[in-house]
């Protein structure tokens, strides 16, 4: 008998299927910030080199949203309204965006160190 643990799935979605995210590795560490934005919509974020996460249902099932400097877009699917996913308005070498890691299973979130960010003050780790 094999006792070993699979390894989490690297697929997710929004809750109807619409939007599809498979991962290039399984991260190490994600993030939870307390900004205004991620406070609101409950994201565990990680992050890719932009253009190696697959993304499929994006952008003809997706919706946008700017808010601050306007350097980042919010995705979230069009029919759920569930976040998926924030990329930079303008690619640039080395840019990079942000998965919710909430849309996998939970297994893969369990898998990660989650570290606290501080978005809404100090803009600083508070772990």
């Amino acid at each position: 008998m094999n006792h070993e643990q699979a390894s989490p799935s690297l697929h997710g979605s929004c809750h109807c299927g619409a939007v599809r995210l498979t991962l290039p590795t399984a991260p190490d560490i994600a993030t939870s910030c307390n900004c205004s934005l991620c406070r609101r919509t409950g994201g565990i974020w990680v992050y890719y080199q932009l253009g190696s996460v697959s993304i499929e249902g994006h952008p003809e099932n997706t919706e946008s949203y700017m808010w601050g400097d306007r350097s980042l877009r919010n995705v979230r699917c069009k029919t759920c309204g569930i976040v998926t996913h924030w990329e930079p308005i303008e690619s640039t070498p080395g840019a990079r965006h942000g998965v919710n890691l909430r849309n996998f299973e939970p297994a893969l979130l369990e898998s990660v160190v989650v570290r606290r960010f501080d978005g809404a003050d100090t803009r600083k780790f508070l772990d």
